[in-house]
């Protein structure tokens, strides 16, 4: 997946009404993107113990997608994206990276 299409599914988050699931969905890409980066800098035995809670920070993201795109449909907002998207955990992984770059960028 490239950047584009991780823009578009930024873009149709950002669109969304659910003010509420929105700001969970990015608390939690946050959370995952500063532990994703963490990684880079920690030797394998800091690796080792942190591999569980990396792992359960990834799950609850995804979980986090899952719900916000359920939930904008319901709503009668777009949430194609959360298929667009896909299921490969690297992908995914990527996206909350994402978020937290732009969330980033937006609060210059």
């Amino acid at each position: 997946m490239i950047d584009n299409d991780l823009k578009i599914c930024f873009q149709a988050i950002e669109g969304s009404k659910l003010v509420d699931l929105k700001n969970s969905l990015y608390v939690s890409a946050v959370r995952y993107a500063r532990i994703r980066t963490d990684w880079h800098f920690m030797n394998v035995e800091d690796r080792k113990q942190a591999e569980d809670e990396r792992t359960r920070s990834h799950n609850a993201f995804i979980d986090k997608c899952n719900i916000m795109s359920r939930n904008q449909q319901t709503h009668g907002e777009d949430g194609s994206w959360r298929l667009h998207l896909g299921q490969d955990r690297l992908i995914i992984g990527d996206f909350a990276c994402y978020i937290h770059l732009w969330l980033g960028l937006q609060s210059r």
